[in-house]
């Protein structure tokens, strides 16, 4: 009798331990989005985009300049000279292709690193709202797709107080 009433007393202890868990939402992307360093960073961004498609823009006039300086002199070029200006010519087309293909992912890099210190400020705030609070767990909205939220639990507007933001 012991050995089946001890297991359902803890069963029943954990339920009510479970139960009294404070579990709350938050919408991190909307409080980056009133974060007023946002702007920094979407500068800092462009920045880095204009400098991408430079680099880029330098790439494909040097390319067509060899092509270019290709189609005047091959007629007057030896089949191993003819041979390397195509490799050379080959070489800058694989290049520029390789660089439009990784340019989206350096920007998505640079985009995270330059996100990283937002979402950590929100993180922190959310932290010390959660802990003065009492929330066990707080889950974020953003991506989620939950169905229904109770708005009572959501702490999104109480993390935009205390950065400093003001709820709309």
């Amino acid at each position: 009798m012991k050995k089946i009433l001890f297991p359902i007393l803890l069963l029943i202890a954990s339920f009510q331990v479970i139960a009294q868990t404070k579990t709350g939402t938050v919408d991190s992307e909307l409080i980056l989005s009133k974060l007023p360093e946002l702007t920094k960073v979407q500068e800092d961004l462009k920045a880095y985009n204009a400098k991408l498609e430079s680099e880029l823009k330098v790439k494909i006039d040097d390319y067509q300049a060899k092509v270019k300086d290709y189609q005047e002199k091959v007629a007057s070029m030896t089949e191993p000279m003819k041979k390397t200006k195509q490799e050379e010519i080959i070489a800058l087309e694989n290049d520029i292709a390789k660089f439009r293909q990784n340019g989206a992912q350096l920007v998505q890099i640079e985009q995270n690193r330059l996100l990283q210190p937002l979402y950590q400020k929100i993180g922190k705030a959310l932290e010390e709202v959660a802990k003065a609070e009492g929330y066990a767990q707080v889950f974020t909205i953003s991506n989620s797709g939950l169905a229904y939220i109770d708005p009572k639990f959501d702490l999104t507007k109480t993390v935009m107080t205390k950065l400093g933001i003001k709820p709309e």
